[in-house]
């Protein structure tokens, strides 16, 4: 039988009342997981408005003398804006190139059988497989037979070896889930499959596009390895490599490391707020049949 409720209806099943000592732990363990996460981004913040020789010393001492000089010493006395530059084209290009094979080979895998179709759905998901340490070298060769090393395309070359695989088979999940009567009235509307595709599907999948652009940003955005091996010049590095440059053979630049990492953060954590309203809808679709 249901359990009575204080007012005599019942209550629904599964939705008991917590005890007050269940409640309290409850939220001690809210409390002290939310310190847990804050508690490195607010070391990196107060850090980077520190004297420069003063990061080693106590967060009280903090506010006794803040200071931005960090913030202008990285932005005037270093290759901060020249690296900052190459990351955001990097990554732009990769977000695109990305959004868009990532979703014309999602939409043909998910409405067209051909031949090779199983050969390409076994390709998406091996590429998984393998750990970027070891496609450094296949891709260096290749990269270099082209002579793409030291160039900004080869870089994003290398990106999209990754970022489509994955972005590519969400978008199949979620062009799945699209119903395929839409395509049939294009169809008789005198819609070509690309015309289907750029007028009806996509308008309609915002929520897959702004998942796959904001995996590939992310990629392209915080990579190292790929970055490292594959452009040689300073004034081609991305701010991943850049900042390996305030780490010297024995001293670490922790004040300018702090506040360069603060500015790499505020274009990742944009590019977040513009896309989260879709990243929930767009990473679950496909999860379920109806």
């Amino acid at each position: 039988m249901s359990a009575l409720t204080p007012a005599g209806g019942t209550r629904p099943r599964g939705r008991e009342s917590r005890g007050p000592g269940r409640s309290l732990a409850l939220h001690a363990t809210l409390i002290a997981a939310s310190v847990i996460a804050v508690f490195p981004v607010l070391w990196l913040v107060l850090t980077s408005i520190k004297p420069r020789d003063a990061w080693q010393s106590s967060t009280v001492e903090l506010f006794n003398s803040p200071s931005l000089s960090n913030y202008a010493q990285v932005l005037g006395q270093t290759a901060f804006p020249r690296w900052l530059f190459n990351s955001l084209l990097v990554a732009a290009m990769t977000t695109v190139l990305g959004v868009v094979l990532a979703a014309t080979t999602g939409y043909a895998v998910s409405r067209f059988r051909f031949p090779g179709y199983r050969s390409i759905m076994w390709m998406l998901l091996v590429t998984q497989m393998f750990p970027v340490a070891i496609l450094i070298v296949p891709i260096y060769n290749l990269l270099a037979g082209l002579g793409l090393i030291n160039q900004f395309p080869g870089l994003v070359i290398a990106y999209l070896t990754s970022t489509v695989p994955f972005c590519a088979w969400m978008m199949k999940g979620y062009f799945d889930t699209v119903p395929a009567e839409i395509d049939e009235a294009g169809r008789v509307d005198g819609l070509t499959p690309f015309g289907t595709f750029w007028r009806l599907i996509l308008p309609l999948s915002r929520p897959g596009l702004a998942v796959a652009a904001f995996y590939s940003f992310i990629t392209a955005w915080a990579e190292v390895a790929y970055a490292t091996a594959f452009m040689t010049g300073d004034d081609k590095y991305t701010l991943a490599v850049g900042l390996g440059q305030f780490v010297g053979q024995h001293k670490a630049e922790w004040g300018l490391l702090t506040a360069s990492s603060v500015l790499i953060a505020v274009p990742a954590a944009v590019v977040f707020l513009l896309v989260q309203r879709h990243l929930v809808t767009g990473l679950t679709a496909g999860a379920t049949k109806s």
